[in-house]
């Protein structure tokens, strides 16, 4: 991989038959003879580095957040919460680290999808794709869920599903229309919630200290209320894990954005190395004063029809109700946020399969603006699950959504850890380890301890489904998607008689990257005013 072009990079290398180089027009499709995968490149490089950081914590920050905690200071108590949210958040840093490293390498649009079937099995990688998609249409779907739950916040009357219908109509429009239509969305909405999560940090902390309607300084005393700090024993402390990947679930997806990031082997490492501390710093300091401020048995946090908020809680904590309305708006912007970036996500791997020949092709097509519009729309057309809150009880159906999420996402990180063994084993092999724009420092002891930690947690966290009695409709929520993943890719190996990818033969240079060299500026002030300002936006 060579460092000298122009200022824009020359996009992906392409190799033909014989092993050169080949600068083909990005809407030609072709399949080398000896086997190589197609060369999937063909969307917009639109979305700017300042874009691409938004949407990572556009991505991540929303409902899970916002609504998840107060289910899981329910259900665990406050320091359940607080170290599942720590043990899931560094699980996720390390599995940042894994997939920035082969993403800057090789950004596609399907990212580790299209990698677990690159280096590992095309069984695998096509698994993993239909298992990560239909991830992000429910994300959608529970997103528009959340919406019902924040809205009785205001009113009983107003139809639930009608807001939903709105603002379903709305994101498929946004996602149809252009990609800097998206990223310019998502920016906005995304700097909002940052903007208000450092509001809530400020205001937590006053209302802790005695700035509250009883001017009473609550300090730790909501960890020693009866049944507190760990509620519910081993099953409570066990259910809150999938919550916490629920909430941090969509950090891994923004390498889905690769395919149309200007530049992404200098944006995207410092998209991961920048963006998830600025999530794990927001999330933990947000964790600790919602524990130290809402008692976990708040009337409201969890039961079948609604969902209070614990932001809005301490928000009204102040005294003011126009202050609970503030928080209780932006919540609703942050979901519009969080279902914008699911149907992004989920619209580019379908595209990917299409390109991949995992689905029919026509979902692969691309409007004048080169949006994959049929995606979109098959896409969204699954958010229509929301529409079931009505008759089953949003709080309910948000939950079961946010299970089945949360271990998707689960399995999500256990694939991105399993990949990068082996295209770490095959770099090494294959003797290109050096030709690497960013490396995952934590290697190989990170990819490990996350795929056994993982692993377990997808096993253990549903324990609260079997005592004190066994709950059928919760136990399919927690591990449906473990069958279903299998069956897929068993019965996609079995037909299409795929093997494991031998790591002398892996594909290293297909859609690998090429950037030109940065130009460091004169002033040295100047490159570190550039660097302070990338760090905040």
């Amino acid at each position: 991989m060579s460092n000298n072009s122009n200022t824009t990079g020359r996009g992906p290398a392409s190799f033909t038959g014989d092993g050169k180089k080949s600068n083909d027009d990005r809407d030609v499709e072709s399949i080398n003879l000896d086997g190589h995968p197609i060369q999937s490149d063909r969307l917009n490089r639109a979305l700017s580095a300042r874009q691409v950081q938004m949407i990572a914590i556009g991505g991540t920050i929303g409902t899970g957040l916002f609504l998840g905690t107060g289910k899981s200071l329910a259900t665990g108590g406050p320091a359940s919460v607080l170290i599942a949210y720590l043990i899931v958040g560094a699980i996720v840093f390390v599995t940042m680290l894994s997939l920035g490293e082969m993403a800057a390498f090789i950004p596609v649009a399907g990212s580790f999808c299209t990698f677990a079937g690159r280096f590992v099995d095309d069984a695998f990688g096509f698994a993993l794709t239909w298992n990560y998609w239909f991830n992000d249409a429910v994300s959608t779907a529970a997103d528009l869920v959340a919406l019902q739950l924040i809205l009785k916040y205001w009113t009983e009357t107003f139809p639930g599903w009608g807001l939903s219908l709105i603002f379903w109509v709305v994101l498929i429009g946004v996602n149809i229309a252009t990609v800097r239509a998206y990223g310019e969305l998502e920016y906005w909405l995304s700097l909002l919630k940052v903007i208000t999560i450092i509001i809530f940090i400020i205001i937590g902390i006053v209302v802790n200290c005695g700035g509250n309607t009883a001017h009473h300084y609550i300090g730790s005393e909501n960890w020693r209320i009866p049944g507190a700090p760990f509620v519910g024993g081993i099953g409570g402390f066990a259910s809150v894990f999938v919550t916490a990947s629920f909430a941090y679930g969509g950090t891994e997806s923004i390498a889905i954005t690769a395919g149309e990031t200007k530049d992404p082997t200098r944006n995207l490492p410092r998209v991961v190395k920048n963006v998830f501390w600025r999530i794990l710093l927001f999330y933990i300091i947000s964790i600790l004063l919602i524990g130290l401020n809402v008692p976990y048995n708040y009337p409201g946090l969890n039961t079948k029809s609604t969902r209070t908020s614990p932001f809005t809680i301490v928000f009204e904590m102040v005294g003011s109700n126009v202050a609970g309305s503030f928080i209780n708006a932006v919540i609703l912007t942050s979901v519009l946020s969080a279902g914008n970036h699911a149907l992004f996500a989920g619209t580019r791997l379908m595209y990917t399969l299409a390109m991949e020949g995992h689905a029919p092709a026509v979902l692969g097509k691309l409007n004048r603006n080169k949006v994959p519009w049929v995606a979109v729309l098959v896409t969204g057309l699954i958010s229509g699950l929301c529409f079931g809150a009505s008759f089953i009880g949003a709080g309910e159906l948000w939950s079961w959504l946010q299970n089945i999420v949360g271990v998707s996402n689960q399995l999500s990180w256990i694939a991105i850890g399993i990949t990068s063994i082996r295209f770490r084993s095959a770099l090494a092999l294959q003797g290109k380890t050096h030709l690497l724009p960013f490396k995952n420092w934590t290697y190989p002891v990170g990819p490990y301890l996350c795929v056994v930690l993982n692993c377990f947690l997808v096993l253990v966290q549903g324990w609260s489904c079997f005592s004190p009695t066994f709950n059928a409709v919760d136990f399919v929520s927690y591990y449906i998607e473990l069958p279903v993943m299998l069956l897929m890719y068993v019965v996609w190996k079995l037909v299409k008689k795929t093997k494991i990818v031998k790591l002398a033969e892996m594909d290293l240079e297909t859609d690998v990257y090429e950037a030109d060299e940065v130009v460091e500026e004169k002033v040295p002030w100047v490159g570190r005013a550039r660097r302070i300002l990338n760090w905040i936006f």
